[in-house]
């Protein structure tokens, strides 16, 4: 039986947030992701890592994205990039964006949204040496590539139905053995934490060969499928796994906890948008924007 996500330890797990914290108390964010033609994925993902209590967000994108996205959130530190002639980031951009890295001294990345068959994508999965959460077109690079451990720092992979079938070289999984059997396969493989996304995100970690630690989560339903919230999703567990990490260390265990406490604030933020807006009505940036009041019910 797994153990469900309740209320109680999603608010022990929470970071604290001392009276005399600066911003650097809260760790620092690097987001790879956005191009031209998916312009919000790195918008929504660099705006939740903020809402969700990240001390600093920086996010690496296409050039010519860059004037207008620096106006619209003007509390994250945008770093331009070289693009390919289709608006995607170039693989030529690695060495400024590890230069950027050595200088900012920051505690992890969040990459893959938006960032279509983005020629960087590549090396910066195999290079980055940086604790990382692996999302969307990330996860797709890795497929495409037959690879799927990153044999460094800790990483979260957040793989929904589709693109765990595509990791995993088999089919979508349709019932809930399915479900927990591939969750439990991708994070034995990869040694990292994984979710598999959907009705009853499932949280996994493989603690040895045949012995794993899972959560599944109580918050969240329709109003969650709507393009985008995703990258909502990975922002708020990037967010939430820089605080843990820098009070506790950047390790699988706080990693684990940071994604069951994504998953929860998350599902708990489309629910609480839902209220207002029915569960058709709910778009990311509504999640995107609910996720203080969430994270105010559950620490109430």
């Amino acid at each position: 039986m797994i153990k469900k996500i309740t209320c109680e330890e999603v608010r022990s797990l929470w970071p604290v947030r001392p009276q005399d914290a600066n911003k650097g108390s809260f760790g620092r964010v690097l987001v790879v992701a956005g191009s031209r033609t998916m312009c919000g994925a790195g918008f929504l993902c660099a705006k939740s890592a903020l809402l969700s209590g990240a001390g600093l967000v920086f996010w690496a994108l296409p050039k010519s994205m860059q004037p207008s996205f620096a106006a619209a959130l003007p509390e994250v530190i945008t770093l331009p990039l070289a693009e390919t002639d289709s608006g995607e980031l170039a693989v030529e951009a690695f060495d400024e964006l590890q230069s950027f890295c050595s200088k900012r001294k920051l505690s992890l990345a969040v990459t893959g949204s938006g960032m279509g068959t983005s020629p960087l994508l590549s090396r910066l999965l195999a290079e980055l040496d940086l604790p990382l959460v692996a999302d969307a077109d990330a996860l797709n690079c890795l497929a495409a590539q037959n690879r799927l451990s990153l044999h460094r720092q800790p990483v979260i992979y957040t793989p929904h139905a589709g693109e765990m079938a595509r990791l995993l070289k088999t089919d979508i999984a349709r019932d809930e053995k399915s479900r927990e059997q591939q969750v439990q396969t991708l994070s034995r493989q990869t040694g990292g934490v994984c979710l598999l996304k959907g009705a009853g995100t499932l949280v996994c970690r493989s603690l040895s060969n045949e012995s794993f630690e899972m959560r599944q989560n109580t918050t969240g339903g329709p109003a969650l499928a709507k393009a985008g919230t995703g990258d909502v999703l990975a922002g708020v567990i990037a967010g939430l796994w820089a605080q843990l990490g820098r009070a506790d260390g950047f390790d699988l265990q706080s990693a684990f906890s940071a994604a069951v406490c994504g998953v929860y604030v998350h599902g708990l933020a489309g629910d609480l948008a839902a209220r207002k807006l029915t569960d058709g009505g709910v778009l990311a940036t509504d999640v995107a924007e609910h996720l203080p009041y969430a994270a105010k019910e559950i620490l109430n």
